[in-house]
């Protein structure tokens, strides 16, 4: 899972970010509205944590940027603002929580854990696709009860590629949601191709047939 989280007061954001990377999370962090911009612009995240008090700009302006451009990112407002008035505006402009400072990390955790549970599984700890079985918390995969052992990266990939089934993915966008802002520092995006073939021929080897299709000249597409 790929996180964001936009906060100005640098400890607390070290705090999340570290918190997060512990619990294997892809976890990126900005310190102002612009950073947060370019990051929303460049890169597609499932969760962003978000404070409304930012240098150069409101969180708020940037919760709007994304429902303006229909973004489906799920959204957690972090504030010391604990008005109700300030909850609803949040909430109003497409927040999917909102949590009020101070706050215990464990907590902030099971509420990005339900937000993702509710935007890929209907609410489950599992997501259940065909004959395959994702459960979200402990990380594992079954096809036809069979358990399929996949590397963190594969599992990643897997994920992306179900919350994406049947649209054609670039090999950009797969770095980018495994690497994050890594991606910028890559020769190439090679090591995608060694991904996706690991991932095809585990599948196979549990009977789900050829799961990832490649697309020549665009990327890869799954279809289940």
């Amino acid at each position: 899972m790929k996180l964001l989280v936009i906060e100005d007061e640098e400890s607390l954001l070290q705090s999340i970010v570290e918190y997060f990377r512990q619990e294997d999370f892809l976890c990126e962090g900005a310190g102002s509205y612009r950073q947060g911009i370019e990051k929303m612009q460049d890169f597609q995240y499932d969760c962003i944590i978000l404070d409304i008090n930012l240098p150069g700009g409101s969180g708020l302006e940037l919760l709007k940027y994304l429902r303006k451009n229909k973004k489906s990112e799920g959204v957690i407002i972090i504030s010391a603002r604990s008005s109700l008035d300030d909850k609803i505006a949040g909430l109003d402009l497409g927040a999917d929580d909102y949590l009020t400072k101070p706050f215990h990390l464990s907590e902030l955790f099971a509420r990005v854990k339900s937000l993702i549970r509710r935007q890929y599984a209907s609410g489950s700890d599992t997501l259940e696709i065909s004959h395959m079985k994702v459960n979200l918390l402990l990380k594992t995969v079954e096809w036809d009860g069979k358990q399929v052992v996949l590397t963190k990266n594969e599992y990643d990939l897997l994920l992306f590629m179900l919350t994406n089934k049947n649209r054609v993915v670039s090999r950009q966008a797969i770095a980018e949601h495994i690497y994050g802002e890594e991606t910028d520092n890559l020769a190439s995006f090679d090591f995608v191709y060694s991904h996706v073939k690991n991932l095809k021929k585990k599948m196979k080897e549990k009977g789900c047939g050829d799961l990832l299709e490649t697309v020549y000249g665009l990327g890869y597409k799954l279809s289940i």
